[in-house]
């Protein structure tokens, strides 16, 4: 394993996720009310419905592909998932008085999050 291409391909991979993450961020910002951070929330449940997906199929299905895992698993998804995001929109909304949308948020990003990751997992065991 060569450990300066597995930091080049996850340094790669991570520009390319975190670019996708606010570009689709942005996009479902831009369809709903920003009162509500919707499109990290929506960036979190499918990035971790694709890392329980993938991490099966890659890590099972291809179990020599170290370098594609690196790239995806930890390059593009933690790019593009991100819960630092996540905590300061759920601080920004206490700040600002949200009490009922930060609650929510926490409950639903941690909840259908783990659930999507869940769920991956599943598909990537049954279907490939």
């Amino acid at each position: 394993m060569n450990y300066l291409k597995i930091l080049f391909l996850i340094a790669i991979g991570g520009a390319i996720g975190s670019v996708a993450r606010f570009i689709f961020s942005t996009s479902i910002h831009l369809l709903f009310d920003r009162f509500f951070p919707f499109g990290i929330l929506l960036t979190n449940v499918i990035g971790s419905f694709l890392m329980g997906y993938l991490s099966i199929v890659l890590f099972e299905e291809l179990p020599y592909a170290y370098e594609l895992r690196s790239f995806t698993l930890i390059g593009i998804l933690g790019g593009f998932t991100t819960f630092s995001t996540f905590s300061l929109d759920t601080i920004n909304l206490l700040r600002t008085g949200h009490w009922i949308a930060a609650g929510l948020n926490v409950v639903l990003s941690v909840v259908i999050c783990l659930f999507a990751a869940g769920f991956g997992i599943y598909l990537g065991r049954i279907i490939g």
